[in-house]
């Protein structure tokens, strides 16, 4: 549907923004926050875990396309031993965000945490392209080509690597927890039957396959606008909100008739019933991650079509890609009946929409277990400071009947 927006992504071009540092002057509030610039140094284990007494070890993996990923290991909770290791569980981040969004509250209320606290092996992924995955065996971030990917390629080649290292390390089958776009490159790689066969379960915060009735406001302005398009055109592949670009795009949007960004958040996401506002200038030390035009086009492609599919190049393109003139759907009934899927979603979440994920659970071969909270947006799920209670004890629970064996 034109004029709709992206879907369970851009969470956190949220207040769109910097790593540690001084605020340079901006047009607006948005863009004063955007203008934030600065460095911070060290992995996400040093920064964020080791501190708080969490083991925590770095992995890099290699995609087969040369794309050399972070990976996080946290074998178990502070206050366990180390041989009580339960079955792992691999995390995936959403869009504009990285792994550091699983313990970016207190360790009461991060999902990471709670799950090592809980005795899971946990094991956190980092797409190409964000703070922490930012290597290739050939190019640099300033090479155009390491720029050249959409969410199709995080699924085909990211999840691949990064799953097929864990499900070598550990010799288990792994239970899958993605957020936001990251449900969107999970649900593609579970039609892929290399990758599902290393899967014990899939647990689906805000999922995304369908996006059009994304309604925030951000979102459909910048579809509108045909921002994507005018970026590709313009020869801008990287798409960083940190930087001077970056500012322009967010100043251009939030234009006070259109869109009202005194509440950025809430105009990228929809409205949110539980998130800490008083800890924003924290979350900016680490949050929007870098990501690529295509991959922002990509997202467009799906909210003016309304499909599931793979990047569309154009008749000739396809022709010459994919065989076919139309690029191929993703057919969500090929995912295994027998795979376990638990999804939670809200009612207020203005991109992961409850009417795209009712079709997404329609075209499902298997039925999932819900989780619905009416109040919830598409930050909450994350980031709330009832998260929990409201979702993980279910969501634990959930992987605790599909994926914890008596061995462990």
């Amino acid at each position: 549907m034109a004029g709709h927006a992206p879907g369970g992504a851009l969470p956190l071009i949220l207040l769109v923004v910097s790593c540690c540092g001084r605020v340079v002057s901006g047009a607006s509030p948005a863009a004063a926050a955007l203008r934030r610039v600065g460095s911070c140094s060290g992995g996400l284990c040093d920064q964020l875990l080791l501190p708080l007494g969490y083991p925590c070890t770095e992995h890099t993996v290699e995609t087969k396309d040369g794309f050399l990923l972070s990976l996080q290991h946290i074998p178990h909770g502070k206050n366990k031993a180390a041989d009580s290791t339960g079955p792992p569980v691999f995390l995936q981040h959403g869009l504009f965000q990285g792994g550091d969004t699983w313990f970016i509250n207190s360790a009461e209320q991060s999902l990471g945490y709670i799950l090592a606290d809980n005795g899971f092996d946990v094991w956190i992924g980092n797409v190409r392209g964000t703070r922490w995955s930012k290597g290739h065996s050939t190019f640099s971030v300033h090479d155009k080509l390491f720029w050249d990917w959409s969410w199709q390629e995080l699924a085909e080649y990211d999840l691949l690597a990064m799953l097929g290292y864990v499900y070598t390390v550990t010799q288990s089958k792994i239970l899958y927890v993605g957020h936001s776009q990251g449900t969107i490159m999970g649900l593609a790689a579970l039609t892929m039957p290399e990758i599902v066969k290393m899967i014990s379960s899939a647990a689906l915060l805000c999922p995304i396959s369908y996006l059009d009735h994304v309604s925030a406001s951000f979102v459909v302005r910048a579809v509108a606008m045909h921002l994507d398009q005018m970026l590709v055109t313009m020869g801008i592949h990287q798409l960083n909100f940190r930087s001077d670009m970056g500012v322009q795009i967010v100043d251009s949007l939030c234009d006070g008739e259109h869109v009202d960004c005194n509440n950025l958040l809430s105009a990228i996401t929809g409205e949110n019933c539980c998130f800490n506002t008083s800890r924003i200038d924290y979350y900016l030390e680490y949050e929007p991650h870098p990501s690529s035009t295509k991959n922002l086009h990509h997202l467009f492609q799906m909210i003016r079509k309304g499909t599931f599919a793979k990047y569309d190049y154009g008749l000739l393109g396809n022709l010459r890609r994919y065989g076919h003139l139309r690029p191929p759907a993703f057919d969500l009934s090929s995912i295994p009946e027998s795979l376990p899927i638990w999804m939670g979603y809200g009612g207020l979440d203005a991109l992961a929409d409850v009417t795209d994920v009712q079709r997404t659970i329609r075209e499902l071969g298997s039925t999932p277990e819900l989780l619905y909270i009416g109040d919830y947006g598409h930050i909450d799920f994350v980031m709330s400071v009832k998260a929990k209670d409201d979702v993980y004890v279910d969501l634990i629970r959930f992987l605790r009947e599909n994926g914890w064996h008596n061995s462990y």
